[in-house]
């Protein structure tokens, strides 16, 4: 899966004329450290618009296969030219990868990442009430992991975003931990105690006071199916949560170009309604 993550990260940019961002009109602050782990120093990389800031910033997982490496600041810079064009700053979080990590142990790393931007808001130039998140794949999943934290579960100090676009994610983990699934070969993140897959399972902890998400996924998806962001907007629509999906049709785990620019619209349109326009709340 992280191989196909990568290639339809550099994908996405070529397919779409992204590949020539400027990087003089953006303030790049690259291998931001938010924790450690083993030794290891966690990171994230900053991309802002010097002009044209909303205030904005958006959280990009870095993950497929539950894999996170690290791209040169001035190749990554393209993917993101969308966003940055509109105005958002991104900030592109990096975690422990699999095989070495699980699940729950890559969760912990990208709560940490959260909890470190919020705390670190004034200096990065966003509003700590306007925060959003997206990612792909397995990076969608850890997305919706965030957009769906509680109290109740995990870490009762990770804050919360304001808003998700999870492009093709794994919302029910259920079917893939069990033993006899080759995928957990394949996907070694999966292999962590089974008793806790609720917990991981973005679909099982859906609650009303869940960030509006957006899911975009492609009806031919034979690796991540359909139905993955079916059922979680099924549960979104029980719970009262504010969702749409859409779904590129003839598309499979990623898009052609016409699929990358309605992905785009749909996920700018998106953070524009839930929180460009938002009013920041002031802090108490």
């Amino acid at each position: 899966m992280y191989q196909l993550f990568k290639t339809v990260f550099i994908g996405v940019i070529f397919s779409t004329g992204l590949l020539a961002a400027p990087l003089d009109a953006i303030d790049v602050k690259p291998d931001v450290v938010y924790g450690h782990k083993d030794g290891m120093a966690l990171s994230y990389d900053v991309f802002k618009p010097r002009k044209n800031s909303n205030g904005v910033g958006l959280l990009f997982m870095i993950s497929g296969g539950w894999v996170s490496q690290w791209t040169p600041p001035e190749v990554a810079v393209g993917f993101f030219k969308p966003f940055l064009n509109a105005g958002y700053t991104v900030i592109t979080v990096r975690h422990g990868s699999s095989p070495r990590y699980v699940i729950p142990e890559i969760a912990q790393d990208v709560r940490l990442a959260l909890k470190h931007v919020h705390e670190n808001t004034e200096e990065l130039g966003i509003d700590s009430t306007r925060i959003g998140i997206f990612g792909f794949s397995a990076g969608g999943h850890l997305s919706l992991l965030l957009g769906t934290t509680t109290n109740d579960h995990g870490d009762a100090k990770t804050p919360r975003v304001a808003a998700v676009a999870a492009v093709f994610p794994p919302t029910d983990l259920r079917p893939y931990v069990e033993v006899t699934n080759p995928l957990r070969e394949r996907f070694p993140a999966l292999k962590f105690d089974a008793s806790k897959v609720d917990l991981y399972s973005p679909l099982l902890q859906v609650t009303q006071d869940d960030a509006p998400t957006l899911l975009v996924h492609g009806d031919k998806d034979e690796l991540v199916p359909l139905w993955h962001s079916e059922k979680i907007c099924d549960a979104f629509t029980e719970a009262h949560v504010d969702h749409e999906l859409l779904v590129i049709k003839g598309a499979a785990h990623g898009f052609d170009a016409d699929g990358n620019k309605r992905m785009f619209e749909a996920m700018i349109r998106w953070f524009d309604t839930h929180l460009a326009t938002m009013k920041s709340v002031p802090a108490l």
